[in-house]
């Protein structure tokens, strides 16, 4: 955070908000410096491919560069940008072949997460690339973004009921992935 700042991260971030909606360019570095890590990882998820979530990122930090003035306090700043980052990467992958379990070739430091390394690691990367989208999308928010079944109902804009649907669906789906590997 700023030096000096007083209020909690959420009233700074909406600050950088502001900021970057009147044209500082300092402000959007300072939010992708904290924001970039967790959306590359979930676009990662979401394209399967590096170089494609990474053009998905730089799309995500330039719609954010001309919408900041939409951002209303609505829903967290993290919640926002993670909305902005699923529009761009359905703008993206729309048509485009479903991903598949290939690592990145260029030796990219997506290592297994604690909660994928607890539950398997790469088996689990291949079974969430089985996944259909919405389902993967819900699973990648929950356990890697770490975001509330409210959080993800505003970022898909759905009920939070589709949220929970979703991610019954996906947890029945990925039970069944892993124990096919297993047997």
């Amino acid at each position: 955070m700023t030096r000096g700042w007083r209020g909690g991260p959420q009233t700074w971030e909406a600050h950088l908000l502001a900021r970057i909606a009147g044209g500082d360019a300092g402000a959007l570095t300072q939010l992708h410096e904290r924001y970039s890590g967790p959306l590359f990882v979930f676009l990662y998820r979401l394209s399967g491919d590096r170089g494609t979530a990474e053009e998905i990122l730089q799309d995500t930090l330039l719609a954010v560069w001309r919408s900041a003035a939409t951002y209303r306090s609505r829903s967290s700043v993290s919640t926002w940008l993670f909305g902005v980052a699923r529009r761009q990467a359905h703008n993206r992958l729309r048509g485009a072949p479903p991903p598949t379990a290939a690592e990145p070739s260029d030796g990219a430091d997506l290592r297994a997460g604690p909660e994928e390394l607890a539950l398997g690691g790469d088996r689990v990367r291949r079974a969430l690339v089985r996944l259909p989208l919405p389902q993967r999308e819900v699973v990648v928010l929950a356990f890697l973004g770490d975001l509330s079944h409210q959080e993800i109902a505003e970022v898909l804009d759905i009920p939070v009921g589709t949220v929970k649907s979703r991610l019954h669906h996906a947890r029945a789906t990925l039970r069944g992935c892993l124990d096919e590997r297993m047997a």
